[in-house]
């Protein structure tokens, strides 16, 4: 189809919102490894999980055959206020490069968390009230997942208590509002509520904190108080099952259109927004249907796939969730507080973790400085300013495309679009102002995480 019959914008009618979800475990050969209890080293029962997660939740995490699993009519309905999500393509951004690359993204910000989260948010809220619980716990980093989690505990009246990493805390006040305007309660991580958090202060005394010292607190919250259950904004596998109504859409969007991309880009942190963006194209790689070049984008600063080790690795500084085998710079890994990019967790989800082990798909890092020149750049063409997170996935779209120009290839690339930036205006002013700066750890400073791993037989080998 000539591209001037291409819209804009490709919006999907609420029909089309998927009624199921749709779970790449299934088709893949080599499963991703199971949750191991750290006392026993034995894979984790639904019973040992459902003391920490709701209980559809944990079966959801277990479930590695059902390729498609319907969603709730409650959860659709609520998607419908947000949903379905555009699928857009960058005409003014290819205008600028100069390219013959066609360029798409799927914009997941037009909803008042301003990210993808809550797609799964909605769902592990619904669950929670579904099981009879009075609330649950999180962490949130740059604050999209807490923020998310409010919106959907306030929508189910349930209770919702976040740590929220102390560096993003006191970067981002506007971002913590929002979860009080949404009856969220929002602690500082780590802190001396509970009895990890003063032992991670004691160890590491004035610490900006990390996604692993949160999960940590909040996990504890939720064992410690009776109707109350923690819930995780990305890594697990139930999470990426939810987000797959991303890829789900995009596909479904593009192929009204006859398009279909050559290259699918997601920025990754923990996985959920990548995994959910790429989840049915990978399904159609693994299946031999299709073939499509994935491509994962994490910041330099915190390298998990790129220069981390393959390795079963505990999820939280604290040490009390299970072991999950992963791509992980360790458990004690704390990036630097200069670090203004998001995507600070130290691991990655084991799902994506072994598809690149097994070669399906790719990754590469990224200077937080060439970030937000690539943010700035697209917000001055396409109007909207993204997130940081995100802007690494464009980051890397915006280099393919350059390379599309030097070799005149017309080569079609799909990225996803997290969510806004109007909360990390401060990480804006830091590289308006150029006082922004790149932190690449060295061998050195990884070396100190990795020997925080545990070590047993077959692990670390």
């Amino acid at each position: 189809m000539a591209d001037n019959k291409i819209p804009y914008k490709i919006y999907l009618t609420e029909d089309e919102i998927p009624k199921q979800w749709y779970n790449v475990r299934a088709d893949m050969k080599n499963k991703p490894a199971p949750l191991l209890n750290p006392a026993t080293l034995q894979p984790l029962t639904a019973e040992e999980l459902s003391a920490v997660f709701c209980e559809e939740l944990v079966q959801q995490e277990l479930d590695e055959t059902t390729a498609y699993i319907d969603i709730p009519e409650e959860i659709r309905e609520y998607y419908k206020s947000y949903r379905p999500s555009p699928t857009i393509r960058a005409y003014g951004l290819e205008k600028a490069l100069g390219t013959p690359a066609k360029i798409y993204y799927k914009f997941e910000g037009n909803n008042t968390s301003g990210s993808h989260k809550l797609n799964s948010a909605i769902a592990q809220a619904y669950y929670a009230k579904k099981q009879g619980l009075k609330g649950v716990t999180t962490e949130t980093g740059a604050g999209q997942w807490g923020t998310a989690l409010s919106m959907a505990c306030a929508h189910f009246g349930l209770d919702c208590k976040v740590f929220m990493v102390k560096v993003s805390y006191e970067q981002k006040p506007f971002r913590r509002e929002v979860m009080r305007t949404y009856g969220a309660d929002v602690t500082p991580s780590p802190s001396m509520t509970t009895e990890i958090g003063r032992k991670i202060l004691e160890e590491y005394p004035g610490t900006t904190g990390s996604l692993g010292c949160a999960i940590s607190e909040a996990v504890e919250v939720a064992t410690h108080n009776e109707g109350y259950r923690y819930v995780l904004g990305s890594v697990l596998s139930q999470v990426l099952l939810h987000q797959s109504v991303i890829g789900l859409e995009a596909k479904t969007a593009l192929e009204k259109y006859g398009v279909k991309p050559d290259i699918v880009i997601g920025c990754a942190g923990g996985g959920s927004n990548l995994g959910g963006l790429i989840s049915p194209f990978m399904g159609e790689k693994l299946r031999g249907e299709n073939d499509y070049r994935i491509i994962a984008v994490e910041p330099a600063s915190c390298p998990s796939f790129t220069r981390g080790v393959y390795a079963y690795d505990f999820c939280d500084t604290g040490m009390v969730c299970p072991l999950a085998k992963m791509y992980t710079l360790g458990h004690g890994f704390i990036p630097s507080a200069n670090h203004a990019g998001g995507l600070r967790f130290h691991g990655m989800s084991s799902i994506l973790s072994q598809l690149y082990a097994d070669g399906l798909m790719e990754a590469i890092s990224v200077e937080q400085t060439a970030v937000f020149e690539a943010a700035e750049q697209f917000a001055r063409v396409e109007g909207i300013l993204p997130a940081p997170e995100s802007s690494h996935a464009i980051r890397a779209a915006i280099d393919e495309a350059l390379k599309c120009k030097e070799t005149g290839e017309e080569k079609t690339i799909l990225f996803g679009l997290t969510g806004t930036g109007y909360f990390d205006m401060v990480a804006y002013e830091k590289f308006n102002d150029r006082e922004m700066n790149d932190y690449i750890p060295t061998d050195e400073d990884l070396q100190k995480g990795f020997a925080g791993i545990p070590r047993f037989p077959g692990n670390m080998d």
